[in-house]
């Protein structure tokens, strides 16, 4: 189980897929705006409120701050080895094919629980513009899953609050059929859609910050630097805000297409961040500042949790009909509140038309990782099995959409981004520990480009991602051991025994990375 997977072979197959390096640092840094803004400031500005108050502007400095030394340390690897399977690969060829299992198996569950977040927050926005936009009462038991609470080890839902959420369930189905059909975006599509959601967060600043009232802003951090409790406090909004940021590898990933990428990928990574971050400042503050970004209380005056029950119950309180931790479209809620009910709604509807393609990335994401788990033999080939009239791998996508629907249509964005955190911070903490170890072991191999100050940022970015992991609420962090165990099984039950690598069969497939592993020959 400590095999390690020949990074001479995956290597080669880099070089096989060389490409022109045609990017500069203005076209780096313009994918990494475009890959980072999207679904996080639009569904977790009210999440955030609740665990920090104003003071989550200083959460989204933290979550930048440990994306930034995280991703220089993902670039080293991603510039060696541009090959699908990211930190899966990485680890497979630095720290063995356990590790790497759990890595993968932490993807797995970053994409699939991503994705049902990101349902959740379409959901808000489209009950938002029926109710607000058509006039219509959508009835609440269908509009959002129950509450869950934790009796003693097991999770007990509250069914009193909500059902399940049926506009979630409908776009993580559609979408997902999308997918099996072979529909895909197409570039110019997805710069559409990054120009839509990126004017549509410019007219919320250029509306709000003129609205801004100071008294708003205090008291700034309600619930101080760490909380009460894990999960709270500005450094627990900083673990869940990482969410927002998820999309900066895409600078490391065109790194082989880059031109002297030693200079310009740390140009296109810091300047994307940067520019990201103080986006989301300027949003946060317009939001706080406009409205007011208080924390409502329990029913005995304490902090409570985003979607827990007691969170629910003091949303229902007519004193906080307008608070913005309890709006399901905050940034639309800010506007109306503020007398811009159309450019509300409108920022609505770019939501409505933005969110779905985050969706489709990320269970397509969740497919590739499955093909190159299968494809090394660690999962069944059966998974990735190509339908004959689509061709595309509709088994694996059609439980990965079945997974998504259940996840959405049951837990709240808050719970669902927090649960998607552990499994990212993770995999980049992994892959933080990769580079120093592959600097030692073989400190002469071709890097086009080096992390600067390895043995401050790569500790820095192992750290950060340790410290953000442990500042996740309780019960999100309990899901990744937990989700780990059942991964544990199954490797030790099958992918041990079915590992191409321990039977002899090490070769990379790149050019055949969409099509289903071939069939292993019997060990004669």
């Amino acid at each position: 189980m400590w095999r390690v997977k020949s990074l001479d072979a995956i290597l080669a197959t880099a070089e096989k897929k060389s490409l022109h390096r045609s990017l500069g640092p203005i076209q780096l840094t313009l994918l990494g705006i475009g890959a980072i803004i999207g679904t996080g400031i639009f569904v977790l500005t009210a999440a955030a409120s609740q665990k920090a108050g104003p003071g989550m502007m200083v959460s989204f400095v933290i979550a930048g701050a440990v994306c930034a030394v995280a991703a220089l340390c993902y670039s080293e690897l991603a510039a060696m080895a541009p090959v699908s399977g990211s930190a899966y690969t990485y680890t497979y060829a630095v720290m063995g094919e356990l590790l790497a299992w759990t890595v993968g198996w932490a993807l797995i569950l970053e994409y699939a629980v991503a994705a049902s977040a990101v349902s959740v927050g379409w959901s808000g926005y489209v009950l938002g513009l029926i109710e607000q936009g058509l006039g219509f009462d959508f009835p609440d038991l269908l509009s959002a899953g129950p509450a869950w609470a934790m009796n003693g080890f097991i999770p007990t839902p509250d069914f009193s609050v909500g059902i399940v959420n049926i506009p979630a369930i409908i776009v993580a189905l559609l979408v997902t059929g999308l997918l099996m059909l072979g529909t895909t975006e197409s570039a110019r599509v997805n710069a559409v859609l990054v120009l839509i959601k990126v004017a549509a967060l410019a007219v919320f600043i250029v509306i709000t910050l003129p609205a801004i009232k100071t008294a708003n802003l205090s008291p700034f951090a309600p619930n101080g630097l760490f909380g009460e409790f894990s999960g709270m406090g500005i450094v627990g909004a900083a673990a869940s805000i990482f969410f927002a940021y998820v999309g900066f590898d895409a600078v490391s990933t065109a790194a082989e297409e880059t031109k002297n990428p030693q200079r310009n990928v740390p140009i296109g990574l810091i300047g994307s961040l940067a520019i990201c971050t103080v986006f989301y400042l300027l949003v946060a503050l317009g939001a706080a500042g406009a409205i007011g970004a208080q924390p409502v209380l329990g029913a005995a005056g304490q902090a409570v949790q985003p979607g827990s029950p007691a969170f629910i119950a003091a949303c229902a309180l007519p004193a906080n009909a307008e608070a913005l931790v309890c709006s399901n479209e905050a940034l639309a809620h800010v506007l109306r509140v503020i007398g811009h009910p159309q450019i509300g709604n409108a920022l609505g509807t770019a939501a409505l038309l933005a969110l779905p393609s985050v969706i489709l990335m990320m269970i397509y994401g969740q497919t590739r990782i499955f093909f190159v788990m299968a494809r090394d033999g660690l999962l069944p080939e059966g998974l990735t099995k190509i339908h004959p009239k689509w061709k595309t791998p509709y088994i694996v996508t059609a439980a990965t959409g079945i997974a998504v629907a259940i996840g959405g249509a049951l837990f709240p964005v808050g719970q669902l981004a927090d649960i998607s955190n552990s499994g990212t911070l993770f995999a980049f903490f992994m892959v933080s520990l990769a580079v120093l170890i592959l600097r030692v072991k073989e400190p002469n191999r071709k890097r086009p480009f080096r992390t600067p100050f390895i043995w401050v940022f790569a500790p820095l970015s192992a750290f950060g991602c340790a410290f953000l992991f442990w500042n996740l609420p309780h019960d999100a962090k309990m899901v990744l051991p937990i989700w780990g165990g059942i991964g544990l099984v199954i490797y030790f039950l099958y992918g041990y025994r079915k590992s191409h690598l321990g039977r002899g069969l090490i070769e990379v497939h790149e050019t055949d990375s969409d099509l289903p592993p071939p069939p292993v020959p019997p060990i004669r």
